[in-house]
């Protein structure tokens, strides 16, 4: 075929549509519906629009390293249209082919921007590995293009992999328990099964792994770096995200490879804490938040069955929350609420899982907890909302999309 017979044959390829549907793989969605992640994007634009911070009382220009999905996605949004803030987001995300969709948090991304075109702030993106110097020095340059330094730096990884820039090594994390067995319920979502799972304990290679990729160890090279490029404003707010959780859950997570590498960034943030203090008179936190359905988190044993019932229990008490709700929340009530400081606990961390850990809460978990099997599951959860919330991380099942319409994937919003 000679070249320009190629380009033909490109071009037309380019032009094609197709119908996009759900392929689920384990925890994970292969497929990602443009039009439904910009639905998803213009519901969370629609509640930040509605709870707007007061005038003098919010950031001016944002960094959220993360912020494609989940909490990232949902803090960029509320310092956009709620805050008015400019914003740069850091993400690594997969673009489409033209048979073949990109990632969800590309799509979000992309739909996050389109919806911002009206605004009076500037939104800049950075699509490469957080982990890397390459990117680091990138944020530099778009930092230069907004035109200065940051009051709101927000790390919101979620990666179960990591190069570390020095050494070149590379590093996974893993879901495990320390020091014994792991037994208890899980959820075969596939399934719709409750049964029993066991997992063995990690060894410290892998305990150290996971720390190395989920622990501080990259916020501080973050924050260094833009310490040293100047790009942290007077009395920068310099957050990271973490979750505990209640007590059946605490095996597998909190006193597991993945709470151990938590403790290490929470343990970071007053060493950055210190560091900030000393040349811009800023403060790092880090802020425990409460469980979601995300990528992440549907991916650790128990969490999608304890989710299932939080959301039960918590709707019926009125007080469920979803990622955007909470950002919200955190910046009216938290960060920007017009105290003098920052309302904290014993340990300096910002609680937004202070609803979740309401005792009457886990009373009913606890209770309900060993009550639940296969046959009462839908009974005693919300597991049909988690079946639903997991489908719109992907862009499925949003309301006002035709999902039986061809899509465009190279550029489903120029007409949006």
């Amino acid at each position: 075929m000679d070249e320009v017979s190629a380009m033909v044959k490109i071009s037309r390829i380019f032009k094609d549509k197709m119908i996009v549907k759900p392929r689920i793989k384990g925890f994970v969605c292969i497929t990602s519906h443009p039009q439904g992640c910009m639905a998803s994007v213009r519901e969370q634009v629609e509640i930040a629009r509605a709870n707007p911070l007061r005038k003098g009382k919010s950031p001016k220009r944002v960094l959220i390293i993360g912020a494609s999905t989940g909490y990232g996605m949902s803090s960029r949004i509320t310092a956009a249209f709620s805050s008015g803030a400019d914003t740069l987001g850091v993400y690594f995300e997969r673009p489409p082919k033209p048979d073949k969709p990109g990632s969800a948090g590309y799509y979000n991304s992309l739909a996050f921007n389109k919806l911002a075109e009206g605004l009076d702030s500037v939104h800049l993106d950075v699509n490469g590995d957080a982990f890397s110097q390459a990117c680091k020095l990138e944020v530099l340059e778009r930092a230069k293009e907004m035109g200065g330094a940051f009051d709101l730096v927000i790390y919101s990884l979620a990666s179960p992999r990591r190069t570390d820039p020095e050494s070149g090594e590379n590093y996974r994390a893993c879901l495990k328990p320390i020091g014994a067995v792991y037994r208890n319920k899980t959820l075969d979502t596939d399934k719709e099964e409750v049964k029993e799972i066991t997992i063995d304990p990690a060894s410290p290679d892998e305990i150290e792994s996971t720390r190395k990729v989920m622990g501080g160890e990259d916020w501080q090279l973050w924050t260094e770096f833009l310490l040293e490029e100047n790009l942290l404003a007077e009395g920068c707010v310099n957050l990271a995200y973490s979750y505990i959780g209640p007590a059946v859950t605490q095996p597998i997570y909190r006193n597991g490879t993945i709470g151990r590498a938590k403790e290490d960034l929470e343990g970071t943030a007053s060493e950055l804490t210190d560091l900030m203090q000393g040349k811009c008179g800023g403060n790092a936190y880090v802020s425990v938040n409460k469980a979601v359905v995300t990528q992440a988190s549907s991916a650790i044993p128990v969490v999608p069955l304890y989710v299932s019932l939080l959301f039960k229990i918590m709707r019926k008490m009125g007080t469920h929350e979803g990622c955007i709700e909470q950002i919200v929340r955190m910046f009216n009530e938290r960060l920007y609420s017009g105290k003098d400081e920052v309302p904290v606990d014993e340990k300096n961390r910002i609680r937004l899982d202070d609803w979740e850990m309401d005792p009457k809460v886990q009373e009913e978990v606890i209770n309900a907890w060993s009550l639940i099997n296969t046959e009462n599951l839908n009974e005693l959860t919300n597991f049909k909302e988690y079946q639903s919330e997991f489908l719109k991380l992907f862009g499925f099942g949003l309301d006002g999309v035709n999902y039986d319409e061809d899509v465009d994937l190279v550029n489903p919003f120029t007409s949006s």
